[in-house]
Parts: C-alpha cells; sequence; structure tokens
C-alpha cells in the first residue's frame, strides 16, 4: 500500500486524504493547527456558489479597485506598502486579464460538476452540516450594473449553469426577508449553502474511520526526498518535539501556505494571500430567526454573500491585500453589522462573532492540481474564494492525478 503525506488539513486536504484513502492509500494528514478546518475553512460565506465562478481578471475589477483606494472601509484595500511577492502577484494578476472568458467556464464547470461528489461524500457518511438547498440570489441596485451581470451571465450559462434574471417582484417571492430598494436579480436554484467547518470535521472523522492518520498541531520544517521516497521533518508546537514521517508521495494542500512547502521541494507555486472577513451573528431569539433569509444572497454593490447556518447568520464579504496579517479589524468588520442592520433590521446583532481568513489565490484564480518537478510530489491548492465550492471536484482530480503517476511512473510533471 502507496503511502501518502497530505500537508494541510482544511477543507482541501481532508477532501484529497478522503478520497485517496477510498482508492486504498495509507494516508497521513499533517496541519499545524490542534484540528482541522481551523483557518480559511473556519467560518467563510458559506455558499457552494457555481454562480460565483466568474473570476476576478478583469478590466472592470482593476477599475474599481482603483476608485477603491484610500477607502478604508471598501470592499477591496490594498495596502500599499511594498513588497515583491504582492506587486508581482498584482502584475501576473492583471496580464490575466485576456484568459477572464476562458477561465470563467471552466471554473463554472469544476463548480458544477463539484456539487456531486460534496454532496455523495456528506450522504455517504452521514454529515450534518447545516446544508440549504435553496438557491443563491445576486441582487442588483441599478439597471446599469444589472445590464452588465446579465452580459458576464452568458459566460457562466456557457459552463453550463441554470442562472436566470428576476424582477425584485420575482426575488421578494423567492426571498421574502429582503427590505432593500433594489433594481432586479439573477437566481442559480442549483447553489447552496453549509457550514464548511462542520462538514470539513464530518469528513475528517470519516478518515479517521478509514485509517486516514493525523499528525496535528505540528509544523514541516524540511522535506528530504529522493526518487523512491521522503521525509517529512515536523516540529510540535507545544513541546517543541522533532520527528520526521516517511512517504512515497506527498500531496500539497496547504493554503497559503503552499509557497513555502513549494520551495521546500524546489517548486515554485505563486500563493498570496488574500483577506476575507465575515460575521457570524447568532440568532438568539424568534424575531430573529424569523428575519433571517433562507435563500443565500450575494448584494453586487457591496461584495457582501449570506448564509443560513441553523442557529447563526453569516455574512462575509471584503478582499484585502495585506499579506499574511490576520487582525481583525473593527472598520472593516462593522460595514457587515451595518449592512446586516440596513437590510434586515428585526435581525438582533447583540451577539456578533468576528472571523478574518486567508484566501490562497493564483494570480489566474485557477486551482492547481498538478505534479512537482520530484518524483511523488503533488499540489491541490490555490482555490481562491472558492474553496469550499471547488475542494470536491478537485480532490477527485488529485486522486485521478496519483493514480495515474502511480501506473505510469515515466510521466512528465504537469507542473
Amino acid at each position: 500500500m502507496s503511502r501518502v503525506a497530505i500537508i494541510g488539513a482544511g477543507i482541501t486536504g481532508i477532501t484529497t486524504a478522503y478520497t485517496l484513502a477510498k482508492l486504498g492509500y495509507s494516508v497521513t494528514v499533517l496541519d499545524k493547527n490542534r484540528d482541522p478546518a481551523m483557518e480559511t475553512s473556519f467560518a467563510n460565506g458559506g455558499q457552494l456558489s457555481a454562480s460565483n465562478a466568474e473570476v476576478w481578471n478583469s478590466t472592470a475589477t482593476v477599475m474599481k479597485g482603483l476608485r477603491w483606494i484610500g477607502k478604508r472601509n471598501a470592499p477591496l484595500l490594498l495596502n500599499p506598502a511594498f513588497s515583491w511577492h504582492k506587486y508581482s502577484w498584482l502584475a501576473a494578476f492583471i496580464r490575466n486579464i485576456p484568459n477572464h472568458k476562458t477561465n470563467t467556464i471552466e471554473t463554472t464547470r469544476l463548480a458544477i460538476e463539484a456539487r456531486r461528489h460534496l454532496y455523495a461524500m456528506a450522504e455517504q457518511e452521514n454529515i450534518d452540516f447545516d446544508l440549504e438547498r435553496r438557491g443563491i440570489l445576486h441582487i442588483y441596485y441599478d439597471k446599469g450594473s444589472f445590464d452588465k451581470a446579465v452580459k458576464s451571465n452568458a459566460l457562466l450559462q456557457a459552463g453550463g449553469l441554470e442562472r436566470y434574471a428576476v424582477t425584485r417582484d420575482e426575488a421578494l417571492s423567492i426571498e421574502p426577508t429582503l427590505k432593500a430598494d433594489f433594481f432586479a436579480g439573477l437566481y442559480t436554484p442549483s447553489d447552496a449553502t453549509g457550514d464548511i467547518h462542520k462538514f470539513t470535521n464530518g469528513l475528517a472523522a470519516a478518515c479517521r474511520r478509514l485509517g486516514v492518520r493525523f499528525i496535528m498541531d505540528t509544523s514541516v520544517t524540511r522535506i528530504a526526498s529522493d526518487r523512491q521516497q521522503h521525509q517529512i521533518f515536523h516540529e510540535r508546537y507545544d513541546n517543541g518535539e522533532s520527528a520526521f514521517i516517511e512517504a512515497e508521495k506527498i500531496v500539497v494542500c496547504a493554503g497559503t501556505g503552499s509557497r513555502s512547502i513549494a520551495r521546500m521541494l524546489g517548486d515554485t507555486m505563486n500563493v498570496y494571500p488574500v483577506k476575507g472577513y465575515s460575521i457570524s451573528v447568532h440568532l438568539d431569539d424568534a424575531a430573529s430567526l424569523a428575519a433571517t433569509p433562507r435563500v443565500s444572497l450575494l448584494d453586487e454593490d457591496a461584495k457582501i454573500v449570506t448564509s443560513f447556518l441553523g442557529d447563526r447568520f453569516r455574512v462575509a464579504g471584503t478582499a484585502e491585500f495585506n499579506g499574511f496579517n490576520k487582525d481583525i479589524r473593527a472598520d472593516r468588520v462593522q460595514p457587515l453589522i451595518d449592512w446586516t442592520r440596513r437590510l434586515f433590521p428585526e435581525i438582533a446583532t447583540r451577539r456578533v462573532v468576528p472571523w478574518c481568513g486567508l484566501r490562497p489565490m493564483m494570480p489566474d484564480m485557477m486551482p492547481r492540481v498538478c505534479r512537482g518537478r520530484k518524483p511523488g510530489v503533488f499540489y491541490n491548492t490555490g482555490h481562491g474564494h472558492l474553496g469550499w465550492t471547488l475542494s470536491a471536484i478537485t480532490a477527485q482530480m488529485l486522486g485521478e492525478l496519483v493514480d495515474a503517476s502511480a501506473q505510469n511512473p515515466s510521466l512528465q510533471p504537469a507542473y
């Protein structure tokens, strides 16, 4: 039985571990946190959203970003302090604008296919993760922004997505709790929401039942490789003890840490951390629960998304280019609270829990499922804002890649 070491226990690492364990591999997962899904997979917007598959590489996005410079509460914030990685990444992002159409269509196709695999995992392992299959409603406040969205919607439809325009009255019939004075909307009935943290931990429990070994609370410090196997050296956070494990294959699913792990393996993985914020509004009374939308929303003007998660209302948004900074800033959280109070005034905001996480983004906004330069090295990372949406399909792709490599070791790296 071939041994596989997976670095990273977020949604991507756990779906990969589950997939490889089901294929018969002996799997070990390493992570710097004590439990799975403690970073970007902890409290995201909750949307399983093929309707949000449009990549950000567009002239319109760049122009909006320039207009927002200097506005501390803007949906997109760039720390202007110099960083070679940040500015070279942004330059590569701009160079990928010509790929906007092709990458959007491909991402849509992947997102649609991912649903089938994720639902199958949840059903087979009986995972309760507050799944709501009520669709996602995008709302627009003026005709100009709506008309632009309709044009972009053609790309999602080309990827196979059923998504159609709705009038304001039709949108209110889909989600009656809406109070906003908006112009119209686009509705995707096949999209869904769920608690990524609950799902990832439920799937991690299934991995343990399949024999997957977990080495948690540990940091990978060095990797030594030859053609037959890899030695992954790691150090415990709690007691500083060092050890190593051996594996024939390594899969890097380390999110924003993938760039540094790739360097240990002689590879370049241009992942940049893009910070996002969320609040979890606890629904402690009947009036708040009744006023909470069950259909997931995306406010295209504020760039805010919502999810109903049983006893919580998740509100998320913003993109911040500020390196690995994970400070939770009040001026970035407050717009999420203000938006909730403005659109849903009956929801009490007495108990609001803020959070931030770092999205692992590639300059072309496409995930990397590929081989490294060294034999037995693989990557499944760089999912950006769609890790929850795409993880189940990229895990399947990674499993097929590992199997193909095992059957034909002479394959050239697809890096």
